[in-house]
């Protein structure tokens, strides 16, 4: 029989590292993530029955309260119910799932797409699953947590590149075998630098290596080359293997999707123990992505609206001599630097009315502490007019 002491001693050593994490204790005190509106109208949410302007969302076109959108993920329900309560291999797979996914796929410029209950498990799958022992996975050291979570999991060995660096790729590539099989894990945008990646460099390294490539496009989706993203706007769809993502920021909705050649999408649903465990995405949601998808087509004007806030909101950023990382996209960092110092403009922006993201390390590198805005569709040229001005006065500068 097992000693009792000796178990509850056990037990006891794990409750007593969660009970005094000092990382959990500190958020708790300082209260700065897991802000809870009870109420959102467009670009505004509600905290603590306070109204306050969202500049820290994911939803660039603006689509979630798209009269069209509602209705498609209304009749859904109605038709089909809230859930299929299953896995998309066993019971969970449904008509309306196929649907979606050839016209991903279309759209996407690939033959075929799976679409799955959240952009992190679509991301994550890539890599664990086309990748395997004895193959090398090259990867741009900012990924994103799904793709590093995914490389972990492949029993692949990996090796990073400088961020954005082609050059620093073909030193990387040039060091392996001929004979080793090489994977290339990048991003079209990547969403705390706002960078839009050097795509056709990065591929002419990569093709010269015979390299397998996966493009994580969750903020480039619906945002760059007409919606399609970011390989459709340089051009190059047709060169990447694997374009992944997720349908909660363009689309407005949730889920995510992995597009491919019809033999890679079976493989993965062969072989990706996220795919073949996962709930499958509900029929609300999916309707609501895929009418998103029409709308995103049919009325430009939302990523034209986007695009020119996105210049005017960097214009006045840039005339307070403000460090957005160079971003080029809707992703719009303010980098402050120290972690202290970045908290209390978080805070002077928060009691200002402004609902930020504070991002520190190791969310970002060391130094680069940072508030996380987003421009969106649905903000106003006026509400970031308001922004700089109470940005302006938290960071104690003065416009150009």
């Amino acid at each position: 029989m097992f000693g009792l002491f000796s178990s509850d001693k056990t037990k006891g050593a794990v409750l007593q590292r969660i009970e005094r994490d000092e990382e959990t204790r500190l958020r708790q005190r300082y209260d700065i993530w897991y802000r809870t509106p009870e109420r959102q109208e467009g670009a505004r949410v509600w905290v603590d029955g306070r109204e306050m302007l969202m500049m820290a969302s994911n939803d660039y076109l603006g689509l979630g309260e798209h009269p069209k959108v509602i209705a498609a993920a209304k009749a859904a329900m109605e038709k089909w119910g809230t859930s299929t309560t299953g896995a998309r291999l066993a019971n969970g797979s449904r008509s309306y799932h196929l649907d979606f996914e050839a016209k991903l796929a279309t759209f996407l410029g690939k033959e075929a797409c799976h679409v799955s209950a959240a952009g992190y498990i679509s991301c994550m799958s890539t890599a664990a699953t086309f990748a395997t022992r004895g193959d090398v996975i090259v990867v741009d050291r900012n990924v994103h947590s799904s793709l590093w979570a995914g490389i972990q999991l492949s029993n692949a060995r990996y090796e990073r590149f400088a961020h954005n660096d082609a050059t620093d790729l073909a030193n990387v590539l040039e060091a392996e075998p001929e004979s080793v099989p090489i994977l290339l894990v990048i991003e079209g945008v990547y969403s705390m630098e706002g960078h839009i990646c050097p795509l056709p460099e990065l591929l002419e390294v990569a093709k010269a290596r015979g390299s397998f490539v996966i493009l994580d496009d969750a903020h480039g989706f619906g945002v760059m080359g007409a919606g399609r993203g970011t390989a459709a706007h340089f051009g190059k769809s047709e060169d990447v293997d694997i374009i992944c993502g997720s349908l909660s920021k363009a689309l407005s909705s949730t889920g995510g999707f992995v597009a491919g050649s019809r033999a890679t999408i079976e493989y993965l649903r062969t072989h990706s123990k996220q795919t073949i465990f996962s709930a499958a995405l509900s029929p609300a949601q999916t309707a609501a992505a895929s009418a998103a998808l029409d709308v995103l087509q049919e009325e430009p004007e939302h990523i034209e609206r986007l695009w020119d806030n996105t210049r005017y909101c960097k214009g006045l950023l840039d005339s307070l001599g403000i460090d957005t990382w160079a971003s080029q996209t809707p992703a719009m960092p303010i980098v402050i630097g120290k972690r202290e110092r970045a908290y209390e403009v978080w805070k002077k922006l928060w009691d200002e009315g402004f609902f930020t993201v504070l991002a520190i390390s190791p969310a970002v590198p060391p130094g680069r502490d940072l508030i996380r805005t987003a421009v969106s569709a649905r903000h106003r040229h006026e509400d970031f007019d308001r922004f700089a001005e109470a940005l302006s006065k938290a960071l104690g500068t003065r416009r150009k």
